[in-house]
This record gives structure tokens, sequence and C-alpha cells, in this order.
């Protein structure tokens, strides 16, 4: 009897396995060689804020400031990746990104590809927003291309991957070496095109991070801290010859996903994305011709 009632208990309590997407099958991170930070970044902003120690970097936010870095090197097309650790409990309004810019070279007419978590309340999950703003749509007039994503672990137990592949044809996002999101090149006018650095911060964004303002962040839980390392970024640089040839986040060497890897991102966009701009009603699309074209 105990027997069955162990079976009907098997049959009964769903796996957690169940509740992780398929594997992808390929595993673009293991092609890319990791780097030390001081190998391909510096400090950007808040030195005193950031601290290099157990081969990972460490950046926080407090009352007097946050901290971010950038990339030595800009690059037209490659693959971007960081293993990140997030902070437990209270983190509303704070914004922790892993992310591709060149604001700083062209300011108030920039592109940018955004990886950020959003800070969260106690006892609810962070939120994992991509973003795409293309030649000054994040300068004053927000077009952005946001999808948002919770994700099938808790980012705050251990190191997670997370990577943009970036080529002249299109932008992948991985968690974990899972494409979670592709954001093909539709039109020159929808696509990032000149080159970018490639940059991490953690600052308070308590206008908009957290339920679109609704909760702030609240310094008495500071410091806010996020770990980065194995850090990657691989591919042609802005000084590259022209012949370099764009990384694939796929065996195929002219890019695009496999089979296997668009079925483990049907997975996670059917059970964990949670907001898709194509899909707002009340988002203006003709200034996102990409959603209907």
């Amino acid at each position: 009897m105990a027997f069955f009632l162990f079976l009907l208990l098997i049959l009964l309590v769903p796996s957690s396995n169940a509740q992780w997407p398929p594997s992808p099958g390929y595993w673009p991170s293991s092609r890319f060689n990791s780097m030390s930070f001081y190998e391909g970044y510096k400090n950007l902003w808040g030195p005193s804020h950031q601290s290099f120690g157990q081969n990972a970097l460490t950046i926080w936010l407090d009352r007097t400031s946050g901290s971010g870095f950038k990339s030595v090197r800009p690059f037209r097309s490659g693959y971007f990746g960081a293993s990140i650790k997030l902070q437990p409990g209270y983190t509303a309004g704070v914004i922790t990104a892993f992310y591709l810019s060149n604001n700083e070279a062209h300011p108030g007419f920039h592109d940018e590809v955004d990886i950020e978590f959003l800070g969260t309340t106690f006892g609810k999950p962070y939120t994992l927003q991509t973003n795409v703003y293309i030649r000054g749509s994040g300068d004053g007039r927000i077009i952005g291309r946001e999808m948002k994503f919770h994700l099938w672990f808790d980012p705050t137990q251990n190191f997670h991957h997370y990577a943009i592949l970036w080529s002249p044809k299109e932008l992948i996002f991985l968690v974990d070496d899972v494409p979670i999101r592709r954001y093909p090149r539709k039109s020159d006018a929808t696509f990032p095109l000149r080159p970018m650095w490639v940059y991490g911060s953690i600052w308070d964004a308590s206008s908009w991070a957290t339920e679109d303002g609704k909760y702030k962040a609240d310094y008495k839980y500071q410091p806010f801290v996020a770990r980065y390392t194995n850090f990657k970024a691989t591919g042609c640089s802005a000084y590259s010859p022209a012949w370099c040839h764009p990384v694939s986040a796929s065996p195929f060497r002219s890019g695009g996903l496999t089979r296997q890897q668009y079925r483990a991102m049907r997975w996670v966009q059917s059970h964990n994305l949670v907001y898709d701009y194509c899909r707002d009603s009340k988002r203006d699309h003709s200034l996102t011709p990409e959603c209907w074209g």
C-alpha cells in the first residue's frame, strides 16, 4: 500500500524539472574565452563603489552613489556575456544592468541594447527586462522595445550567465545559453548598426523600475550589491578589418538558431514572458513597425 501511495505522490506532485526550459542543444558561451575584468573593462563611474576579489567584480549602490563599468574597446558585432549574481530581499527601485550602448559617442541620438534586472519587493521575483533603442529612441522621445521575463530560477542564489549576441542580421538575448529573445534586422531604421561599447552598472531608477515606480529604493536596506564574473566579449571590434566575420549563437556560421534553440526560446516565451511591447495595445505601433512588418 505504501508503494502505491508513493507512486501516487510522484504523479500528483509536479517535477521541478517541468519548470525549466528544454535543452537548447547548443551552448555558445562555451565557444568564447572568458577574460578577467581588467583585460577588457575599466571603471566608468563610482570607483569607490566597485571592488574586485575572488575573481569577481562587485559593484554597489547606497545613498551616496552607484557604480558602472565600460569595455575598453567598441564593437560592431560580437558575443557579450557575464555571469551575474543579484542581491536578495528588498531591492525595489534598483537597476542592475549589462548592456551595449554608444551614448557617449552619440549623445542625444544613441543606440542601446539592454539586459536589466528590475529590483523587487519581498516575496516577488526579479524581472529581467530586455530592450532595444535605436538612434535616439531612448533620448527624450522614448520608443522602447521591451520584453520582460520572470526567470525560471532564483538569480540571487548563484551566478547565472546572461549574454547578448549582436550581428549585422540579428540580436539574440540568452540566459544560461537558452535563447529568450531574437530581434531580427527587418530594416536599417529599426536596428543598431553603429559601434557600441559594453557596459554594466547598478543605479537608482525609483521613478520607473519596480511596478512603474510604485515602490522606491529604500536605503535602510543599503548597500544594494551585484557581482559579475566570467566576462566574455568576443567579436569584431570597431577597429577590426572589414573581413572580420560576425560570431554566431548557433552552430550555423551564418547565424540564426537551430530548431532545438527555437524550441527552448518558445518554451521560455510561453512560460516566463510577462510583457511584450508588440502585444501592448496602449503602444503606438506606428513607431515600432517591426511588430507588424
